[in-house]
Protein backbone atom coordinates (compact mmCIF):
# COMPACT_ATOMS: atom_id res chain seq x y z
CA UNK A 1 0.00 0.00 0.00
CA UNK A 2 2.90 2.29 0.47
CA UNK A 3 3.88 3.01 -3.53
CA UNK A 4 -0.03 3.99 -3.44
CA UNK A 5 -0.17 6.61 -0.60
CA UNK A 6 0.19 9.53 -2.80
CA UNK A 7 -2.60 8.01 -5.14
CA UNK A 8 -5.03 7.12 -2.34
CA UNK A 9 -4.08 10.73 -0.63
CA UNK A 10 -5.09 12.97 -3.60
CA UNK A 11 -8.40 11.23 -3.56
CA UNK A 12 -12.01 11.13 -2.05
CA UNK A 13 -13.23 7.94 -2.78
CA UNK A 14 -16.68 8.89 -1.95
CA UNK A 15 -17.16 11.12 -4.62
CA UNK A 16 -14.56 9.84 -7.12
CA UNK A 17 -15.69 6.77 -9.42
CA UNK A 18 -11.96 5.28 -9.40
CA UNK A 19 -11.05 1.93 -7.92
CA UNK A 20 -9.97 1.87 -4.56
CA UNK A 21 -6.08 1.33 -3.85
CA UNK A 22 -5.48 -2.40 -2.64
CA UNK A 23 -2.56 -4.54 -1.99
CA UNK A 24 0.03 -4.62 -4.79
CA UNK A 25 -0.84 -8.15 -6.34
CA UNK A 26 1.19 -8.96 -9.98
CA UNK A 27 2.37 -12.53 -11.10
CA UNK A 28 4.09 -10.92 -13.42
CA UNK A 29 8.14 -11.79 -13.41
CA UNK A 30 10.49 -10.16 -15.47
CA UNK A 31 10.39 -13.22 -17.80
CA UNK A 32 6.72 -12.13 -18.59
CA UNK A 33 4.78 -9.91 -20.54
CA UNK A 34 3.59 -6.67 -18.89
CA UNK A 35 0.42 -4.80 -18.99
CA UNK A 36 0.32 -1.83 -20.74
CA UNK A 37 -2.70 0.82 -20.21
CA UNK A 38 -3.01 3.95 -22.29
CA UNK A 39 -6.05 5.92 -20.76
CA UNK A 40 -7.58 9.19 -23.05
CA UNK A 41 -8.15 11.61 -20.35
CA UNK A 42 -10.37 14.51 -20.52
CA UNK A 43 -9.47 16.75 -17.58
CA UNK A 44 -9.08 20.64 -17.83
CA UNK A 45 -6.54 19.50 -20.25
CA UNK A 46 -6.87 16.69 -22.89
CA UNK A 47 -3.86 14.02 -22.29
CA UNK A 48 -3.00 10.78 -22.29
CA UNK A 49 -2.21 8.79 -19.79
CA UNK A 50 0.96 6.03 -20.10
CA UNK A 51 0.81 3.13 -17.75
CA UNK A 52 2.84 0.19 -17.37
CA UNK A 53 2.97 -3.02 -14.74
CA UNK A 54 5.27 -2.88 -12.48
CA UNK A 55 6.16 -3.68 -9.39
CA UNK A 56 2.35 -4.91 -8.50
CA UNK A 57 1.34 -0.96 -9.64
CA UNK A 58 0.80 0.87 -12.68
CA UNK A 59 3.88 3.24 -13.15
CA UNK A 60 1.90 5.92 -14.72
CA UNK A 61 2.94 8.96 -17.33
CA UNK A 62 0.91 11.94 -18.48
CA UNK A 63 1.93 12.52 -22.30
CA UNK A 64 -0.09 15.66 -23.05
CA UNK A 65 0.24 15.72 -26.97
CA UNK A 66 -0.53 11.94 -26.90
CA UNK A 67 1.72 9.08 -28.42
CA UNK A 68 3.69 9.56 -31.44
CA UNK A 69 4.00 7.36 -34.33
CA UNK A 70 6.38 8.41 -36.82
CA UNK A 71 10.27 7.33 -36.51
CA UNK A 72 12.27 9.03 -34.10
CA UNK A 73 9.39 11.58 -32.91
CA UNK A 74 9.37 12.14 -28.92
CA UNK A 75 6.68 13.66 -27.06
CA UNK A 76 7.28 14.93 -23.27
CA UNK A 77 5.52 12.59 -21.07
CA UNK A 78 5.68 13.48 -17.08
CA UNK A 79 5.62 10.85 -14.47
CA UNK A 80 2.60 11.07 -11.87
CA UNK A 81 1.96 8.69 -8.99
CA UNK A 82 1.52 5.39 -9.42
CA UNK A 83 -1.96 3.69 -10.16
CA UNK A 84 -3.24 0.40 -8.66
CA UNK A 85 -3.70 -2.15 -11.48
CA UNK A 86 -7.48 -2.32 -11.21
CA UNK A 87 -6.68 1.16 -12.86
CA UNK A 88 -6.13 -0.60 -16.22
CA UNK A 89 -9.56 -0.97 -16.82
CA UNK A 90 -11.26 1.90 -15.37
CA UNK A 91 -13.72 4.21 -17.84
CA UNK A 92 -16.19 7.01 -16.13
CA UNK A 93 -16.00 10.53 -15.05
CA UNK A 94 -14.44 11.89 -12.36
CA UNK A 95 -16.80 14.70 -11.36
CA UNK A 96 -15.75 18.09 -11.56
CA UNK A 97 -13.53 19.69 -8.87
CA UNK A 98 -11.93 16.67 -8.10
CA UNK A 99 -8.60 15.39 -8.41
CA UNK A 100 -8.48 14.36 -12.41
CA UNK A 101 -12.30 15.83 -13.19
CA UNK A 102 -13.07 14.31 -16.28
CA UNK A 103 -13.93 11.71 -18.53
CA UNK A 104 -11.58 8.59 -18.94
CA UNK A 105 -11.39 5.96 -21.82
CA UNK A 106 -9.17 3.19 -21.67
CA UNK A 107 -7.72 4.05 -25.06
CA UNK A 108 -5.23 0.62 -25.64
CA UNK A 109 -5.03 -2.03 -23.57
CA UNK A 110 -2.29 -4.73 -24.00
CA UNK A 111 0.97 -6.44 -22.79
CA UNK A 112 4.93 -5.21 -23.18
CA UNK A 113 7.93 -6.56 -22.58
CA UNK A 114 11.38 -4.60 -22.56
CA UNK A 115 14.39 -5.34 -24.46
CA UNK A 116 17.10 -6.78 -22.39
CA UNK A 117 15.83 -6.44 -18.97
CA UNK A 118 14.03 -6.44 -16.12
CA UNK A 119 11.23 -3.38 -16.27
CA UNK A 120 12.59 -2.33 -12.68
CA UNK A 121 15.80 -2.66 -13.46
CA UNK A 122 15.52 -0.91 -16.60
CA UNK A 123 12.96 1.64 -14.90
CA UNK A 124 15.83 2.63 -12.49
CA UNK A 125 18.07 3.28 -15.23
CA UNK A 126 16.12 5.50 -16.79
CA UNK A 127 15.75 3.79 -19.93
CA UNK A 128 12.94 1.18 -20.94
CA UNK A 129 12.87 0.05 -24.90
CA UNK A 130 8.99 -1.19 -25.10
CA UNK A 131 7.46 -3.65 -27.25
CA UNK A 132 3.99 -3.14 -27.15
CA UNK A 133 1.17 -5.64 -28.34
CA UNK A 134 -2.00 -3.69 -27.75
CA UNK A 135 -5.19 -3.19 -30.10
CA UNK A 136 -3.98 0.04 -31.47
CA UNK A 137 -0.74 -0.01 -30.54
CA UNK A 138 1.52 -2.77 -32.11
CA UNK A 139 5.80 -2.15 -32.22
CA UNK A 140 8.66 -0.40 -30.17
CA UNK A 141 8.63 3.19 -28.00
CA UNK A 142 11.18 3.69 -25.56
CA UNK A 143 10.58 6.11 -22.41
CA UNK A 144 13.45 8.44 -21.67
CA UNK A 145 14.16 9.89 -17.97
CA UNK A 146 15.55 13.66 -18.44
CA UNK A 147 17.33 15.81 -16.45
CA UNK A 148 14.64 18.73 -16.27
CA UNK A 149 12.11 18.03 -13.21
CA UNK A 150 8.45 19.23 -13.71
CA UNK A 151 7.01 21.65 -11.06
CA UNK A 152 5.85 19.49 -7.64
CA UNK A 153 9.10 17.17 -7.89
CA UNK A 154 7.74 15.25 -11.03
CA UNK A 155 10.26 13.38 -13.34
CA UNK A 156 9.96 14.69 -16.98
CA UNK A 157 10.16 11.45 -19.71
CA UNK A 158 10.27 11.11 -23.36
CA UNK A 159 8.22 8.80 -24.94
CA UNK A 160 10.12 8.18 -28.45
CA UNK A 161 9.01 6.00 -31.36
CA UNK A 162 11.73 3.83 -32.08
CA UNK A 163 12.14 1.32 -35.17
CA UNK A 164 9.38 1.96 -37.87
CA UNK A 165 7.03 4.41 -38.11
CA UNK A 166 3.73 3.41 -37.16
CA UNK A 167 0.45 4.21 -38.99
CA UNK A 168 -1.38 6.98 -37.04
CA UNK A 169 -4.78 6.07 -35.12
CA UNK A 170 -7.76 7.12 -37.41
CA UNK A 171 -10.03 9.53 -35.71
CA UNK A 172 -12.89 7.33 -34.87
CA UNK A 173 -10.57 4.89 -33.42
CA UNK A 174 -9.23 7.51 -31.59
CA UNK A 175 -12.48 8.40 -29.90
CA UNK A 176 -13.49 4.46 -29.82
CA UNK A 177 -12.77 2.51 -26.17
CA UNK A 178 -10.79 -0.73 -26.68
CA UNK A 179 -12.30 -2.23 -23.31
CA UNK A 180 -15.74 -1.17 -23.91
CA UNK A 181 -15.93 0.41 -27.68
CA UNK A 182 -17.51 4.01 -26.28
CA UNK A 183 -17.06 7.13 -27.10
CA UNK A 184 -15.77 10.06 -25.05
CA UNK A 185 -19.02 11.25 -25.16
CA UNK A 186 -20.80 8.26 -24.34
CA UNK A 187 -18.59 7.63 -21.40
CA UNK A 188 -19.57 10.92 -19.99
CA UNK A 189 -23.44 10.18 -20.50
CA UNK A 190 -23.38 7.24 -18.63
CA UNK A 191 -21.51 8.29 -16.21
CA UNK A 192 -19.16 5.97 -13.95
CA UNK A 193 -20.22 4.23 -10.50
CA UNK A 194 -18.76 2.51 -7.70
CA UNK A 195 -20.91 -1.34 -6.71
CA UNK A 196 -19.77 -2.61 -3.13
CA UNK A 197 -20.62 -5.49 -0.90
CA UNK A 198 -21.66 -2.55 1.61
CA UNK A 199 -24.08 -1.03 -1.11
CA UNK A 200 -24.96 -3.23 -3.66
CA UNK A 201 -27.69 -1.10 -5.33
CA UNK A 202 -26.02 1.63 -7.49
CA UNK A 203 -26.74 5.37 -7.70
CA UNK A 204 -29.42 5.92 -10.50
CA UNK A 205 -28.55 8.18 -13.16
CA UNK A 206 -31.08 8.23 -15.26
CA UNK A 207 -29.84 6.50 -18.20
CA UNK A 208 -32.36 4.98 -20.94
CA UNK A 209 -31.91 1.36 -21.86
CA UNK A 210 -31.09 0.85 -25.31
CA UNK A 211 -30.02 -2.17 -27.67
CA UNK A 212 -26.53 -2.87 -27.39
CA UNK A 213 -24.72 -5.28 -30.02
CA UNK A 214 -23.62 -8.80 -28.69
CA UNK A 215 -20.30 -9.54 -27.36
CA UNK A 216 -18.59 -12.69 -29.22
CA UNK A 217 -17.17 -15.69 -28.28
CA UNK A 218 -13.72 -16.55 -29.59
CA UNK A 219 -13.88 -20.39 -30.96
CA UNK A 220 -11.50 -22.25 -29.65
CA UNK A 221 -10.04 -26.20 -29.47
CA UNK A 222 -9.16 -26.10 -25.73
CA UNK A 223 -10.67 -25.10 -22.46
CA UNK A 224 -8.61 -22.80 -20.27
CA UNK A 225 -8.18 -24.42 -16.79
CA UNK A 226 -7.89 -21.28 -14.08
CA UNK A 227 -10.06 -20.21 -11.01
CA UNK A 228 -10.24 -16.99 -13.16
CA UNK A 229 -12.85 -18.44 -15.80
CA UNK A 230 -16.43 -19.81 -15.71
CA UNK A 231 -18.20 -22.06 -17.81
CA UNK A 232 -21.70 -22.36 -19.59
CA UNK A 233 -23.45 -24.15 -21.48
CA UNK A 234 -23.54 -23.16 -25.24
CA UNK A 235 -27.17 -23.00 -26.35
CA UNK A 236 -28.91 -23.75 -29.47
CA UNK A 237 -31.23 -21.04 -30.64
CA UNK A 238 -32.08 -17.00 -30.79
CA UNK A 239 -29.36 -14.61 -29.63
CA UNK A 240 -31.42 -12.05 -27.94
CA UNK A 241 -31.41 -8.42 -26.42
CA UNK A 242 -34.00 -7.72 -23.82
CA UNK A 243 -35.03 -4.21 -23.75
CA UNK A 244 -37.05 -3.19 -20.79
CA UNK A 245 -38.46 0.44 -20.34
CA UNK A 246 -41.29 0.43 -17.73
CA UNK A 247 -44.04 -2.15 -18.93
CA UNK A 248 -42.45 -1.80 -22.75
CA UNK A 249 -40.12 -4.66 -23.90
CA UNK A 250 -38.50 -5.18 -27.00
CA UNK A 251 -36.67 -8.26 -27.84
CA UNK A 252 -33.98 -8.09 -30.39
CA UNK A 253 -31.90 -10.19 -32.43
CA UNK A 254 -27.99 -9.77 -32.46
CA UNK A 255 -28.18 -7.78 -36.18
CA UNK A 256 -30.93 -5.31 -34.19
CA UNK A 257 -34.01 -6.99 -35.93
CA UNK A 258 -37.27 -7.59 -33.77
CA UNK A 259 -38.02 -10.64 -32.44
CA UNK A 260 -41.41 -11.39 -32.18
CA UNK A 261 -42.09 -13.87 -28.80
CA UNK A 262 -45.03 -11.96 -26.96
CA UNK A 263 -44.51 -14.19 -23.98
CA UNK A 264 -41.25 -14.09 -23.49
CA UNK A 265 -41.48 -10.02 -23.39
CA UNK A 266 -44.50 -10.30 -20.76
CA UNK A 267 -42.51 -12.21 -18.35
CA UNK A 268 -39.65 -10.28 -18.72
CA UNK A 269 -42.18 -7.02 -18.25
CA UNK A 270 -43.09 -8.74 -14.81
CA UNK A 271 -39.64 -7.99 -13.06
CA UNK A 272 -38.90 -6.00 -10.48
CA UNK A 273 -37.05 -3.67 -12.25
CA UNK A 274 -38.16 -0.43 -14.00
CA UNK A 275 -35.62 -0.55 -16.68
CA UNK A 276 -33.13 -3.89 -17.87
CA UNK A 277 -31.30 -4.64 -20.65
CA UNK A 278 -30.37 -8.32 -20.68
CA UNK A 279 -28.50 -10.68 -22.99
CA UNK A 280 -29.43 -14.39 -23.58
CA UNK A 281 -30.92 -16.84 -25.94
CA UNK A 282 -34.36 -17.69 -26.91
CA UNK A 283 -34.60 -21.68 -26.87
CA UNK A 284 -37.07 -25.05 -27.12
CA UNK A 285 -36.07 -27.54 -25.15
CA UNK A 286 -36.46 -31.13 -26.58
CA UNK A 287 -37.67 -34.33 -24.24
CA UNK A 288 -34.38 -34.78 -23.07
CA UNK A 289 -34.23 -30.94 -21.70
CA UNK A 290 -31.83 -29.83 -24.59
CA UNK A 291 -31.69 -26.85 -26.34
CA UNK A 292 -32.78 -27.50 -30.17
CA UNK A 293 -32.64 -24.89 -33.42
CA UNK A 294 -34.71 -27.96 -35.26
CA UNK A 295 -37.42 -27.60 -32.54
CA UNK A 296 -37.65 -23.74 -32.54
CA UNK A 297 -38.04 -23.49 -36.42
CA UNK A 298 -40.91 -26.05 -35.84
CA UNK A 299 -42.86 -23.69 -33.39
CA UNK A 300 -42.03 -21.07 -35.71
CA UNK A 301 -43.47 -22.78 -38.93
CA UNK A 302 -46.66 -23.80 -36.81
CA UNK A 303 -45.64 -27.13 -36.46
CA UNK A 304 -44.87 -27.34 -32.78
CA UNK A 305 -46.80 -24.83 -31.27
CA UNK A 306 -46.62 -26.97 -28.33
CA UNK A 307 -43.08 -27.15 -27.38
CA UNK A 308 -41.83 -25.38 -24.18
CA UNK A 309 -39.72 -22.62 -25.17
CA UNK A 310 -37.35 -20.77 -22.50
CA UNK A 311 -35.17 -17.30 -22.25
CA UNK A 312 -32.30 -18.18 -20.70
CA UNK A 313 -30.32 -14.83 -19.72
CA UNK A 314 -26.91 -15.23 -18.97
CA UNK A 315 -25.65 -11.28 -18.66
CA UNK A 316 -26.95 -8.01 -17.07
CA UNK A 317 -25.72 -4.60 -18.74
CA UNK A 318 -28.26 -1.98 -17.95
CA UNK A 319 -30.54 -1.64 -14.77
CA UNK A 320 -32.30 1.13 -13.29
CA UNK A 321 -30.98 3.61 -15.46
CA UNK A 322 -27.70 2.31 -14.47
CA UNK A 323 -25.07 0.60 -17.36
CA UNK A 324 -23.15 -2.23 -16.16
CA UNK A 325 -21.08 -3.42 -19.38
CA UNK A 326 -17.91 -1.72 -17.51
CA UNK A 327 -18.60 -3.69 -14.09
CA UNK A 328 -16.76 -7.17 -14.29
CA UNK A 329 -18.98 -10.15 -15.11
CA UNK A 330 -18.92 -12.15 -11.76
CA UNK A 331 -20.85 -8.38 -10.53
CA UNK A 332 -23.04 -8.53 -13.11
CA UNK A 333 -23.94 -12.76 -12.68
CA UNK A 334 -24.52 -11.91 -9.10
CA UNK A 335 -27.12 -8.75 -9.94
CA UNK A 336 -28.98 -10.97 -13.01
CA UNK A 337 -29.18 -14.24 -10.52
CA UNK A 338 -31.40 -12.00 -7.77
CA UNK A 339 -33.47 -10.42 -10.28
CA UNK A 340 -35.06 -13.01 -12.25
CA UNK A 341 -37.38 -15.20 -10.50
CA UNK A 342 -36.79 -18.55 -9.28
CA UNK A 343 -39.14 -20.81 -10.44
CA UNK A 344 -42.49 -21.05 -12.50
CA UNK A 345 -41.10 -18.32 -15.28
CA UNK A 346 -40.38 -18.74 -18.95
CA UNK A 347 -37.09 -17.24 -17.92
CA UNK A 348 -34.17 -19.19 -16.64
CA UNK A 349 -30.74 -17.94 -15.37
CA UNK A 350 -27.92 -19.18 -17.31
CA UNK A 351 -25.23 -20.04 -14.10
CA UNK A 352 -21.94 -21.27 -14.36
CA UNK A 353 -21.16 -24.96 -14.50
CA UNK A 354 -19.47 -26.84 -11.83
CA UNK A 355 -16.22 -28.72 -11.54
CA UNK A 356 -12.75 -28.42 -13.94
CA UNK A 357 -13.07 -28.01 -17.59
CA UNK A 358 -12.18 -31.74 -18.27
CA UNK A 359 -15.25 -32.97 -16.41
CA UNK A 360 -17.90 -30.58 -17.56
CA UNK A 361 -16.71 -31.25 -21.57
CA UNK A 362 -17.22 -35.07 -20.18
CA UNK A 363 -20.55 -33.84 -19.01
CA UNK A 364 -21.69 -31.63 -22.19
CA UNK A 365 -20.84 -34.58 -24.76
CA UNK A 366 -22.58 -37.03 -22.54
CA UNK A 367 -25.92 -35.12 -23.09
CA UNK A 368 -25.11 -34.33 -26.25
CA UNK A 369 -25.50 -30.86 -25.97
CA UNK A 370 -23.74 -28.10 -28.67
CA UNK A 371 -20.58 -26.92 -26.73
CA UNK A 372 -19.44 -24.93 -23.48
CA UNK A 373 -18.70 -21.36 -23.54
CA UNK A 374 -15.90 -19.70 -21.02
CA UNK A 375 -15.76 -16.03 -19.96
CA UNK A 376 -13.19 -14.48 -17.45
CA UNK A 377 -14.66 -13.72 -14.64
CA UNK A 378 -13.41 -10.24 -14.47
CA UNK A 379 -14.36 -9.55 -18.16
CA UNK A 380 -16.12 -6.12 -18.93
CA UNK A 381 -19.08 -6.69 -21.65
CA UNK A 382 -17.48 -5.46 -25.45
CA UNK A 383 -20.32 -5.03 -27.24
CA UNK A 384 -20.06 -6.57 -31.14
CA UNK A 385 -16.73 -7.40 -30.10
CA UNK A 386 -14.66 -11.13 -30.03
CA UNK A 387 -11.29 -9.92 -27.95
CA UNK A 388 -11.34 -13.44 -26.80
CA UNK A 389 -12.73 -12.41 -22.86
CA UNK A 390 -15.15 -14.90 -24.12
CA UNK A 391 -14.07 -18.02 -25.95
CA UNK A 392 -16.39 -21.20 -27.05
CA UNK A 393 -16.10 -24.69 -27.60
CA UNK A 394 -17.92 -26.85 -30.10
CA UNK A 395 -19.30 -30.54 -28.85
CA UNK A 396 -20.86 -30.69 -31.96
CA UNK A 397 -19.86 -29.42 -35.78
CA UNK A 398 -22.89 -26.84 -36.40
CA UNK A 399 -22.65 -22.98 -38.31
CA UNK A 400 -24.28 -20.49 -40.35
CA UNK A 401 -24.01 -20.67 -44.36
CA UNK A 402 -25.40 -18.84 -47.44
CA UNK A 403 -27.79 -20.07 -49.69
CA UNK A 404 -27.05 -19.51 -53.07
CA UNK A 405 -29.11 -21.76 -55.05
CA UNK A 406 -30.72 -25.30 -55.10
CA UNK A 407 -31.70 -28.36 -57.14
CA UNK A 408 -34.74 -30.11 -58.61
CA UNK A 409 -36.18 -32.79 -55.94
CA UNK A 410 -36.49 -36.74 -57.13
CA UNK A 411 -38.64 -39.34 -56.02
CA UNK A 412 -40.82 -38.75 -53.57
CA UNK A 413 -39.37 -35.10 -52.87
CA UNK A 414 -41.32 -32.28 -53.50
CA UNK A 415 -40.67 -28.98 -54.09
CA UNK A 416 -36.58 -28.57 -53.75
CA UNK A 417 -34.31 -31.68 -54.12
CA UNK A 418 -31.27 -29.35 -51.96
CA UNK A 419 -30.31 -26.66 -50.81
CA UNK A 420 -26.29 -25.20 -52.25
CA UNK A 421 -24.76 -23.67 -49.28
CA UNK A 422 -21.34 -21.65 -48.83
CA UNK A 423 -19.73 -18.68 -46.81
CA UNK A 424 -17.25 -15.62 -47.36
CA UNK A 425 -14.35 -15.54 -47.98
CA UNK A 426 -12.47 -12.24 -48.56
CA UNK A 427 -15.78 -11.46 -49.61
CA UNK A 428 -15.95 -14.21 -52.27
CA UNK A 429 -18.69 -17.10 -51.99
CA UNK A 430 -16.99 -20.44 -51.70
CA UNK A 431 -19.21 -23.88 -51.96
CA UNK A 432 -19.47 -26.03 -49.09
CA UNK A 433 -21.28 -28.41 -50.38
CA UNK A 434 -25.33 -29.70 -50.61
CA UNK A 435 -27.60 -30.13 -47.72
CA UNK A 436 -30.83 -32.24 -48.41
CA UNK A 437 -32.03 -33.72 -45.47
CA UNK A 438 -33.58 -32.31 -42.60
CA UNK A 439 -36.46 -30.56 -44.15
CA UNK A 440 -40.03 -30.96 -43.35
CA UNK A 441 -42.61 -30.70 -46.53
CA UNK A 442 -44.17 -27.04 -45.38
CA UNK A 443 -40.56 -25.71 -44.73
CA UNK A 444 -39.58 -26.88 -48.47
CA UNK A 445 -42.23 -25.18 -49.65
CA UNK A 446 -42.39 -22.01 -48.06
CA UNK A 447 -38.59 -21.95 -48.94
CA UNK A 448 -39.60 -22.46 -52.67
CA UNK A 449 -41.97 -19.66 -52.19
CA UNK A 450 -39.40 -17.28 -50.29
CA UNK A 451 -36.63 -18.50 -53.15
CA UNK A 452 -38.63 -17.39 -56.48
CA UNK A 453 -38.27 -13.69 -56.26
CA UNK A 454 -34.53 -14.16 -55.78
CA UNK A 455 -33.81 -16.39 -58.64
CA UNK A 456 -31.05 -14.79 -60.47
CA UNK A 457 -29.21 -16.89 -63.97
CA UNK A 458 -25.58 -16.15 -62.43
CA UNK A 459 -23.86 -18.67 -59.99
CA UNK A 460 -23.08 -16.88 -57.04
CA UNK A 461 -20.50 -19.15 -55.92
CA UNK A 462 -16.78 -18.54 -56.98
CA UNK A 463 -15.52 -22.09 -56.89
CA UNK A 464 -18.53 -24.56 -57.08
CA UNK A 465 -17.86 -26.67 -60.21
CA UNK A 466 -15.25 -29.57 -59.01
CA UNK A 467 -15.06 -31.41 -62.60
CA UNK A 468 -15.51 -35.04 -62.49
CA UNK A 469 -16.70 -34.92 -58.29
CA UNK A 470 -20.20 -35.53 -57.35
CA UNK A 471 -22.10 -35.34 -53.96
CA UNK A 472 -20.60 -32.95 -51.29
CA UNK A 473 -17.07 -33.28 -52.65
CA UNK A 474 -18.50 -30.37 -55.56
CA UNK A 475 -20.39 -30.64 -58.64
CA UNK A 476 -19.75 -31.80 -61.78
CA UNK A 477 -20.64 -29.49 -64.99
CA UNK A 478 -23.70 -31.56 -66.27
CA UNK A 479 -24.63 -30.89 -62.33
CA UNK A 480 -24.66 -26.96 -62.69
CA UNK A 481 -26.30 -26.75 -64.90
CA UNK A 482 -29.39 -28.21 -63.71
CA UNK A 483 -29.13 -26.08 -60.60
CA UNK A 484 -31.04 -23.35 -59.73
CA UNK A 485 -29.87 -20.29 -58.13
CA UNK A 486 -30.42 -17.18 -56.18
CA UNK A 487 -29.68 -13.86 -55.04
CA UNK A 488 -27.24 -14.96 -51.66
CA UNK A 489 -29.30 -13.36 -49.04
CA UNK A 490 -30.88 -16.30 -47.30
CA UNK A 491 -29.28 -17.77 -44.24
CA UNK A 492 -29.53 -21.38 -43.03
CA UNK A 493 -28.30 -23.55 -40.30
CA UNK A 494 -26.01 -26.79 -40.71
CA UNK A 495 -25.03 -29.15 -38.61
CA UNK A 496 -22.25 -31.49 -40.50
CA UNK A 497 -19.63 -34.24 -38.76
CA UNK A 498 -16.94 -32.63 -40.50
CA UNK A 499 -14.84 -30.98 -43.08
CA UNK A 500 -13.31 -32.79 -45.84
CA UNK A 501 -9.43 -31.67 -46.98
CA UNK A 502 -11.39 -30.26 -49.81
CA UNK A 503 -13.21 -28.04 -47.70
CA UNK A 504 -16.52 -29.15 -48.02
CA UNK A 505 -19.27 -30.51 -45.56
CA UNK A 506 -19.40 -34.02 -45.21
CA UNK A 507 -23.17 -35.30 -43.82
CA UNK A 508 -24.84 -32.18 -43.71
CA UNK A 509 -28.28 -31.48 -41.85
CA UNK A 510 -30.49 -28.86 -42.49
CA UNK A 511 -31.45 -27.63 -39.04
CA UNK A 512 -33.20 -24.11 -40.42
CA UNK A 513 -33.57 -20.77 -41.18
CA UNK A 514 -32.14 -17.83 -39.57
CA UNK A 515 -33.00 -13.98 -39.79
CA UNK A 516 -30.71 -12.99 -37.18
CA UNK A 517 -27.32 -12.83 -39.20
CA UNK A 518 -26.76 -10.94 -42.52
CA UNK A 519 -25.43 -13.36 -45.01
CA UNK A 520 -21.92 -11.27 -45.50
CA UNK A 521 -21.23 -11.75 -42.12
CA UNK A 522 -21.40 -15.40 -42.76
CA UNK A 523 -18.04 -17.05 -42.71
CA UNK A 524 -16.17 -20.39 -42.07
CA UNK A 525 -15.65 -21.00 -38.29
CA UNK A 526 -12.31 -22.34 -37.04
CA UNK A 527 -10.63 -22.22 -33.85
Amino acid sequence: MKKLAEYQRKRDFTKSPEPKPAEPQSKKTSATPGMFVVQKHAASHLHYDFRLEMGGALKSWAVPKGIPFGESEKHLAVQVEDHPLDYARFEGTIPKGAYGGGTVMVWDLGEYTVSGDDPLKAYASGKLHLHLKGKKLRGEWTLVRTRVRAGAGKENWLLIKTGDSVRPVSARKDDESALSGRTMKGIAQEQAFSLSETSPKPVRRGLRPEFVQPMKAKLVQTLPDHPGWIYEIKFDGYRAIAVKDSATVVLYSRNHKLLQFPELANAVARLSCESAVFDGEIVVLDAEGRSSFQLLQARQTGDALNAPLYFYIFDLLHLDGVSFRDRPMSERKKLLAELLPKTDSPLRFSGALPGNPEEILSQIKAHGLEGIVAKRADSRYEPGKRSGAWIKVKCLNEQEFVIGGYTFPKGTRSHIGALLIGYYEQGRLRFAGKVGTGFSESMLEKMLRDFEPLRTATCPFVDIQLRGTTGNEGLSPAEVKRCKWIQPERVCQVRFTEWTREGKLRQPVFLGLRTDKAATEVVREKA
